[in-house]
């Protein structure tokens, strides 16, 4: 948030918290149009939730109202004025009245600065590291993370492979350095398999709770699940690198998302069928025909059934580029893109758009209800946004997925 609207209150009459809250929304509802509504705009983040301080005294109420804003200087103005405007609470009188606007990032600045006079103050007072207390430890960090052996097979293993209830399968050694290097210390490499998977490996895996196959997004890893799963190895859960990416190159946040993605091994399984009927499909038609239909399946199971939607390569592409965007794209029947517009202006929009018009649409933001029912009545097929906001009823006619949901799959 860049702002904080801070605004004093009193109340004619006793009243709580909630109904203070509820007639800033109440009166303000509709004042500027659906762009302004303040529930919209907490949806969409860019309002925060509004705090309420405030005591009774004498049969009145007064206190402090806290509202904070992602918005401009000049919509962040416009939502005070709006605020100030109201006029009771309850069956009251009320009167609000502004008190500051706080630039949140302007006290944040002043912190910093005055925390760089103070570092800068001390800096020629901190004792000069010795040269062997620094070597000593960065010795001592290496061997805490220090890779291991697991097995006859003497293969890469973390130092926590034997302790830890949980295990993560990987394929070689330098799977097994990188995770260390961020914190994951119950592995254990199969090195390559080479057909075979050790026989401690399988063992191991039964001795577990939860066993998971982190896997490259290469074919290799492939081979790698299925060696594991002809060796009966015990696999719960399975995790890929992006696709084209090993293990071993991985950032810390690229681990931390593939291991948060990782499916069970029987949705995992069933969604690799899927994908190889789609390929021998494709690999039946012509070659003007196999361009068009370059396409990635995706299975909801957001729905109250599974639903097949076919999703263009070109058009994954394009929601690749959405996500910290705050924008959205409308797309025809065809994928074909009809508008690239912010998310605020998604409603409106579409609320002018010609029935039949938007067939998908994908948006870097909250997939709320009110969204949802305006787009089954424009007859919208698909929409996708970056989380699933309070949807209390889900329509037939109309799929919901995240951004997340399709580029796992892709």
């Amino acid at each position: 948030m860049k702002y904080v609207v801070k605004l004093y209150f009193e109340c004619d009459g006793i009243v709580d918290k909630p109904d203070v809250i509820g007639a800033i929304f109440g009166q303000t509802e509709n004042l500027f149009g659906e762009e302004f509504d303040l529930r919209e705009l907490q949806d969409k983040g860019r309002l925060g939730r509004i705090s309420v301080d405030m005591d009774t005294k004498g049969g009145k109420s007064k206190g402090i109202i806290e509202i904070p804003s992602n918005l401009d200087r000049i919509e962040t103005a416009l939502i005070a004025s709006m605020v100030e405007s109201v006029e009771k609470i309850g069956p009251y009188n009320a009167k609000f009245e502004l008190r500051e606007i706080q630039d949140i990032r302007a006290e944040k600045l002043k912190k910093i600065i005055d925390r760089a006079k103070e570092i800068l103050t001390n800096w020629s007072k901190e004792k000069t590291l010795d040269i062997k207390e620094v070597l000593n430890e960065i010795s001592n960090a290496v061997k805490i993370g220090e890779i291991s052996e697991y097995g006859p097979e003497r293969l890469p293993a973390g130092p926590d492979v034997l302790t830890d209830p949980n295990l993560i399968i990987v394929e070689g050694r330098a799977d097994i350095i990188n995770l260390l290097r961020y914190g994951y210390r119950n592995t254990v490499a199969v090195e390559g398999a080479s057909g075979k998977i050790p026989e401690s490996v399988v063992e191991l895996s039964k001795q577990k709770r939860t066993v998971i196959a982190f896997l490259d997004g290469d074919h290799g890893g492939d081979l790698i699940l299925k060696e594991l799963l002809n060796a009966n190895t015990k696999i719960d859960f399975v995790a890929r690198a992006p696709v084209g990416r090993e293990v071993e190159e991985l950032t810390g946040k690229e681990i931390t998302k593939a291991l948060s993605n990782m499916m069970p091994l029987t949705q995992y399984l069933k969604r690799q069928q899927e994908t190889q009927t789609t390929e021998a499909l494709l690999r039946q038609a012509p070659a003007e025909e196999n361009a068009q239909m370059a396409t990635t399946t995706v299975t909801t199971i957001v729905q109250p059934k599974e639903v097949q939607i076919q999703i263009p390569a070109s058009a994954i592409e394009e929601i690749k580029k959405l996500p910290g965007t705050l924008e959205g794209i409308m797309f025809d029947e065809n994928w074909n893109p009809i508008e690239k517009i912010q998310v605020r202006d998604i409603i409106p929009k579409l609320e002018a758009a010609e029935e039949n018009k938007v067939a998908y649409i994908i948006f870097d933001g909250v997939i709320t209800q009110r969204l949802l029912e305006l787009a089954s009545e424009k007859k919208v097929k698909l929409l996708v946004g970056v989380r699933i906001g309070g949807i209390t009823k889900s329509l037939d006619n109309v799929k919901i997925l995240t951004i997340s949901d399709i580029l796992t799959s892709y």
